[in-house]
């Protein structure tokens, strides 16, 4: 193993220089450090994997190489030549090109025009003649795709093999791929895989970013971990074993021998109860396979995966968010009409959405408008809403879930994260539903908030309710009685109140651990 900032593994003096190669990067956002003196380095013609938890700065390791932030110190370096200035946008893309989960390509223009975007030149484009060129480059690179076909129309792996093509085509010989198969299907992924190594083959280097350990086994060979915006090791991956790669990852060397549950949960009881949340063989085409799933009182379970692991949009189906292609989602024995919101709230969901401001506030309005959203049919008779009553009720939201807010009228805009998240959690409980289904319910609040909401959250098991909580932070977890892993649609594993760091993430990644219980035992 070596420091990242020292060159690749294995390095010559008769090897080509570095595809890229950084040194002692720091980045700061206000108080926060995002990185912390870190640095890679990228070998010709190898695919490199980059991997860590949420947090660990790999997103702001990809700014900093794609030209989109400068470092505040540090060096980038481009076959060893310093990287361009800021704002030289094409010195910079023909060094360094990245292929996100979400396709770039703009879907209304066709293959042709997505590849030339932005170099058509003055006078009249024969579009010939573009087609013409747009197929010898797709050519050169070995891409089957019609030149003329609309981009929206293609599959996620051809828009993918259309941007790598276009980053080529202006000279950069190293790409960056974020999560690139997030969105594919086994077949699709062992196609992308044939075409990098095939890429490989020419000199072409891949900087690979995935949640998905093994497949930083099938494709790469050097692995990158980085923790906490630190640089934890570099290594071959033939050398590291998928153990101690997630280890790096969660900073536990070994499994620890008692629970890591911030909670130890309080569903355990001698009789089990009737379940207050049933789905029944619950499945989504391309989301998820079918699912059994029970909550029962005084139990908070949660719904553990990574990207596209299909935990997030299980949890917008039990809310009715989503419409299930097949099974049933049962609240007290009694079926919810798939797909319906209004239904779902009526049969005693409650749910706290996982951007609270694009899905949870009106952020024009106070908080007492924002918390009592829900009832307004509590709030006056005949389908009245009385600010009496609706500044009343949300004093009592207010006081009992210790909103910090100079009172009902204050706009929420004007809250805190962790207090603007407290009101999304007031309207979600404001109709005492049966069951809470709260998607990452902690995201961009600070530590003192997050304990907070998280208390509220297990308060409503606690009282003899249920809940659920989806999320792949480990501190969101711990406050649950059981912990399901999802992977690639599929119940991996479950785990009890003593699961470790170590287990779960390596369940979350694909690689079942020994704490938990295997979905096909």
């Amino acid at each position: 193993m070596t420091d990242s900032t020292k060159g690749t593994l294995g390095t010559t003096d008769d090897d080509p220089p570095p595809a890229v190669r950084a040194e002692g990067v720091v980045k700061r956002f206000g108080p926060t450090l995002a990185l912390d003196r870190v640095g890679i380095s990228v070998a010709a013609g190898d695919s490199h994997a980059l991997v860590g938890r949420n947090g660990a700065g790999k997103s702001t390791l990809v700014s900093v190489l794609t030209g989109l932030h400068t470092p505040d110190a540090g060096q980038v370096f481009f076959q060893d030549e310093p990287a361009p200035s800021g704002g030289d946008t094409a010195a910079w893309q023909s060094k360094v090109a990245c292929v996100y989960q979400k396709s770039m390509v703009v879907p209304d223009l066709s293959v042709a025009e997505n590849l030339f975007l932005g170099r058509f030149g003055p006078g009249r484009i024969r579009w010939s003649q573009l087609r013409a060129r747009a197929g010898d480059l797709l050519a050169e690179y070995g891409v089957d795709v019609d030149p003329a076909a609309r981009a929206g129309d293609l599959t996620v792996e051809q828009g993918q093999f259309v941007e790598i093509a276009r980053a080529l085509s202006f000279g950069a010989r190293f790409i960056i791929l974020d999560e690139p198969t997030a969105q594919l299907d086994a077949a699709g992924i062992e196609r992308l895989f044939t075409k990098l190594r095939e890429l490989q083959a020419q000199g072409v280097a891949f900087l690979f970013i995935s949640h998905h350990l093994q497949e930083v086994y099938d494709l790469c060979s050097t692995v990158t971990v980085y923790r906490d915006a630190r640089h934890v090791l570099t290594a071959p991956v033939a050398d590291l074993g998928k153990a101690e790669l997630v280890a790096a990852m969660t900073g536990e060397e070994a499994p620890a021998p008692t629970a890591s549950a911030w909670h130890a949960g309080s569903a355990a009881s001698a009789e089990p109860a009737e379940p207050v949340l049933r789905a029944e063989a619950l499945a989504l085409d391309g989301a998820y396979e079918p699912i059994d799933l029970a909550v029962c009182p005084g139990e908070v379970v949660g719904l553990a995966g990574a990207t596209a692991s299909g935990n997030t949009a299980l949890g917008e189906t039990l809310v009715g968010l989503r419409r299930a292609t097949s099974g049933r989602t049962l609240v007290g024995g009694r079926p919810v009409r798939p797909g319906s919101v209004p239904h779902a709230l009526g049969a005693g969901i409650g749910y706290v959405p996982e951007d609270r401001h694009r899905q949870g506030l009106v952020l024009g309005r106070s908080v007492a408008e924002n918390a009592t959203l829900s009832v307004t049919d509590q709030l006056g008779p005949y389908g009245t809403v009385l600010p009496s009553r609706t500044r009343a009720f949300a004093q009592r939201m207010i006081s009992s879930l210790d909103i910090k807010t100079s009172g009902p009228a204050q706009p929420v805009a004007d809250l805190s994260g962790g207090n603007q998240q407290k009101v999304v959690i007031a309207r979600a409980l404001a109709r005492e539903p049966r069951v809470l289904v709260a998607i990452r319910p902690t995201a961009g609040v600070d530590v003192k908030s997050k304990d907070s909401l998280l208390s509220v959250v297990r308060g409503v098991a606690d009282r003899g309710d249920a809940a659920v909580i989806v999320s792949d932070e480990l501190d969101d977890l711990r406050v649950c009685d059981r912990v399901i892993a999802l992977f690639h649609g599929r119940v991996i594993a479950e785990f009890g109140s003593g699961w470790t760091d170590r287990d779960l993430v390596s369940a979350m990644e694909g690689l079942p651990a020994g704490g938990g219980k295997g979905a096909e035992e």
